[in-house]
């Protein structure tokens, strides 16, 4: 008898929190109830517990779940923040942190939400009726645009989560965090990237750290690369 994908997910979560890739209750609890299958291809289910990135069409990937579950610790969100995501794919990261944000045992009124941008409107069609399916839609709004620019219309953002790797850090997003706020954000080119954690300070400064060795699909826009530099 085939393993059941809430068993599979459970599996992959335990073996997450060993490694520690997980290392806190909210994130744990996000990783047990987001339901990762419903948001890679059909012929791509039986996968959808492998620790791997996934192609999702149009060049672009699922990320593995291991670093969904650690750019979410670095990112210390917490319940009731506005987060602006850059790159919403299939939707799954986007679920995973609106499940941290605003959880689904938590009353209305004090959850937060996700904006998500996404460039390419087949696939934020495509994150828009998986998030639906998987009940996230009122706590996740994609928007088809150019992520490089962020959201202006929602900032400023407690935190901001990138899922494609930039050239270097785009201005505009930096503007758009709050002081206070943290972003996560590969950078580097095809070949080298490293995941960092920007700090905005209460004056308005900035504070960068490195963490570890990445590789994403590019950040493309304005202020990211263009399609011929990658």
């Amino acid at each position: 008898m085939p393993i059941s994908f809430e068993e599979q997910r459970r599996r992959l979560v335990e073996r997450l929190l060993r490694e520690g890739y997980i290392r806190s209750e909210k994130v744990l609890k996000a990783m047990l109830r987001v339901p990762r299958e419903l948001f890679v291809p059909e012929e791509l289910r039986h996968l959808a517990y492998e620790d791997t990135p996934l192609p999702i069409g149009h060049g672009q990937t699922i990320s593995a779940p291991h670093m969904v579950a650690l750019m979410c610790e670095y990112a210390d969100l917490d319940i009731g923040m506005k987060v602006l995501e850059v790159g919403t794919g299939s939707g799954y990261h986007a679920a995973v942190i609106a499940e941290i944000v605003a959880p689904s045992d938590m009353p209305r009124e004090k959850w937060g939400h996700v904006y998500s941008v996404e460039r390419i409107p087949e696939l934020a069609e495509k994150a828009k009726e998986n998030l639906r399916r998987a009940g996230y839609a009122d706590r996740v709004t994609v928007i088809v645009g150019d992520g490089t620019k962020g959201y202006p219309e929602k900032a400023p953002y407690d935190r901001i989560i990138v899922t494609a790797a930039a050239p270097d850090i785009p201005e505009p997003l930096v503007e758009q965090l709050k002081p206070g706020g943290k972003m996560v954000i590969p950078i580097g080119d095809r070949y080298s990237q490293v995941l960092y954690i920007v700090e905005k300070r209460p004056d308005g400064s900035i504070k960068v750290k490195p963490t570890i060795p990445v590789l994403f699909v590019p950040l493309i826009g304005e202020h990211g690369w263009r399609p011929h530099e990658y």
